[in-house]
């Protein structure tokens, strides 16, 4: 997998690096044209290319089959924030890890090893990305919100959703390398997912570490609260369990900062999606315990309100 990384982040550590550039080196992964595609959009403060891979699978939807399919996301403000920030920045670790995951998926499926379910990764390519005052350390900022992030990101389709990103700019996980968040579904924050943590365990090679999600985490941005980052905004804009997979460090690093990234944590973090995707296609594998989450709704109720932006105080 360190092949694909350095293969990856090499191709964004660009200025002028598109959508299309990135699609064009997965399509020579794949061996054929048609499975990546790239869309422009234009916001506020500029563009950026959204990038999204269907894998499909052996008994996967796109074959009239009925594995479940795997949703994964890199989540990120951008992976440059030039002119402010010359290089790729720390933000842009979960893009790299999502798009490397999907060059290693195909060319798995190009070689003959093809997965039962189909497998969707999505991220976006911003090269010119703003930056935005934050504590402790500024944010990345992106010419778009979060809404049209999550609408050309998460599709109907995805049964669970992995979200990659870089979340380092924070003191809540003094860790290097991956930590795994509580699932999260319909503005339920449930237990840690037992197989996922095992497995990441197993990728790793060392304990399972997790961190604490919010209810403010877990709400739409532009509500006025705090967030620890966009790792849970997918939880937001669909009803399938969502797991955020941070990758992260032992001190503060500003999503803004270039030169900090480390290719092995983010190699990690795709060798992990491409063993999710393998367990959860095949049905070996869940984000959470059904028959508990409708326990939890049949005696208080729905929590899906959190999806949304809620009610804004008279007083306000």
């Amino acid at each position: 997998m360190l092949k694909f990384v350095l293969e990856v982040v090499d191709l964004l550590d660009s200025p002028r690096v598109t959508g299309s550039d990135v699609v064009a080196h997965l399509d020579a992964a794949a061996g054929e044209r048609g499975l990546a595609t790239s869309t422009t959009v234009h916001g506020d403060r500029g563009t950026t290319d959204f990038v999204q891979v269907r894998v499909p699978g052996t008994r996967g939807r796109t074959a009239g089959g009925d594995a479940p399919t795997l949703g994964v996301v890199g989540r990120l403000g951008g992976i440059g924030a030039r002119p402010e920030a010359t290089g790729f920045v720390s933000d842009g670790d979960g893009a790299a890890a999502a798009i490397s995951a999907a060059a290693k998926l195909l060319t798995m499926r190009a070689r003959g090893d093809r997965l039962p379910g189909d497998v969707v990764l999505s991220t976006h390519v911003c090269p010119h990305a703003p930056t935005l005052p934050h504590e402790p350390v500024p944010f990345m900022g992106s010419p778009v919100d979060i809404a049209t992030m999550n609408a050309h990101e998460i599709t109907a389709d995805m049964d669970a959703v992995l979200s990659i990103d870089t979340t380092k700019g924070n003191r809540l996980i003094s860790h290097r390398g991956l930590a795994l968040s509580p699932t999260v579904k319909q503005g339920w924050v449930l237990r840690v997912s037992d197989r996922l943590g095992t497995l990441l365990e197993e990728v790793t090679g060392e304990p399972l570490v997790t961190y604490p999600v919010t209810m403010q985490d877990i709400t739409p941005y532009g509500n006025g609260v705090h967030h620890l980052n966009s790792i849970m905004q997918p939880a937001t804009a669909t009803d399938a369990p969502v797991v955020g997979l941070a990758i992260v460090a032992a001190t503060v690093v500003p999503g803004c900062a270039t030169g900090v990234s480390h290719e092995p944590d983010i190699a990690a973090a795709a060798r992990y999606a491409v063993e999710v995707a393998k367990e959860f296609g095949a049905g070996r594998l869940t984000f959470h315990d059904q028959a508990e989450f409708e326990h939890l709704v049949a005696r208080y109720g729905s929590m899906a309100h959190l999806q949304t932006m809620g009610a804004l105080p008279a007083e306000w």
